[in-house]
């Protein structure tokens, strides 16, 4: 019988937007990246460059490696359905298509997560959290203008970031059951050293990035910015959330993702807000407080209520 999914209190919903922020940032950081490198390659810097940075404070902060393979199982595993999938096939589509769209599609990863979790039996799939979820997918949406027709190789890219939106959804299922009560640091660190050492073989193979290129400048901070940023500091806030929250709940920061992106333009680049961003954002506001389980008690109670 799966277990009532957790409840966020305002702590929460800070570390949950502040993820947002990395995480929304590595789509332009991304979309930059391979314009001049192949998805895989850019996947490889992005998770060995991150591993580089956390290994260091994996050991100032008193933790060990695991021992042995036993002991390595959980941080593969994660490492393939969290890093190296679906960084592959959303890097991949975003060769096709866009970087607006490959985040819609990416707001459908709570939704996968919900389906995913239900299905094993982790979580109960209430009907309420599942309203809300489709309501942050529409809301997306709205942001976005509901996109236009498909053509040609861009019905590939979508079929590849959906394949990286499921697969975020087997991550969460993996870490409630492999990775209860590991420190996040470790988590963050050890998952990304075991992506990095799935990779490096293939990358070899296939790029093989001895003969790619130097690229530009621009490239070069893009890469920064998506190990040091969109990686290391963003998976250290992801663990914490999961640790606090569950695996469910930590997933919601796609449907943020886009809210935060204007709002950043809007503070940031002085980019005007139009009547279609602010009904978006309500539409995902309003299906967060229906996953958040604050309207379906106040239904409950205005029923019960004589």
């Amino acid at each position: 019988m799966g277990s009532d999914v957790k409840q966020m209190d305002g702590q929460d919903w800070g570390l949950l937007v502040f993820l947002s922020v990395l995480w929304g940032a590595t789509f332009f950081w991304a979309g930059v990246a391979v314009q001049e490198l192949p998805p895989l390659t850019v996947v490889l810097i992005r998770v060995g460059g991150a591993a580089m940075v956390l290994l260091p404070l994996l050991f100032w902060a008193g933790h060990r490696l695991p021992h042995g393979i036993a002991g390595w199982v959980p941080f593969l595993g994660m490492g393939l359905f969290n890093n190296v999938l679906p960084f592959g096939f959303i890097f991949a589509g975003q060769t096709q298509i866009g970087v607006g769209l490959s985040a819609i599609i990416n707001s459908m990863t709570p939704l996968f997560t919900v389906l995913v979790m239900a299905g094993f039996k982790e979580e109960r799939l209430t009907r309420f959290r599942l309203i809300g979820v489709l309501l942050g997918v529409v809301g997306v949406v709205v942001l976005n203008g509901g996109g236009t027709a498909l053509q040609g190789g861009q019905l590939l890219g979508v079929a590849l970031c959906m394949a990286g939106a499921s697969s975020y959804g087997f991550a969460a299922l993996w870490a409630r059951r492999k990775l209860v009560g590991v420190p996040p640091l470790k988590s963050a660190t050890c998952q990304l050293i075991c992506s990095t050492a799935i990779l490096l073989p293939v990358v070899a193979v296939i790029d093989r990035p001895w003969l790619l290129v130097v690229p530009s400048d621009g490239v070069l901070w893009a890469l920064v910015a998506l190990a040091v940023l969109g990686t290391a500091l963003a998976y250290l806030v992801f663990f914490r959330i999961l640790t606090r929250a569950g695996p469910s709940n930590v997933m919601l920061v796609t449907l943020l993702i886009p809210v935060t992106a204007i709002l950043l333009g809007w503070a940031i680049l002085d980019e005007a807000v139009s009547a279609r961003d602010l009904l978006g954002a309500g539409v995902i506001g309003f299906g967060l407080l229906f996953i958040d389980g604050r309207i379906p008690a106040r239904m409950r109670r205005a029923v019960t209520v004589p």
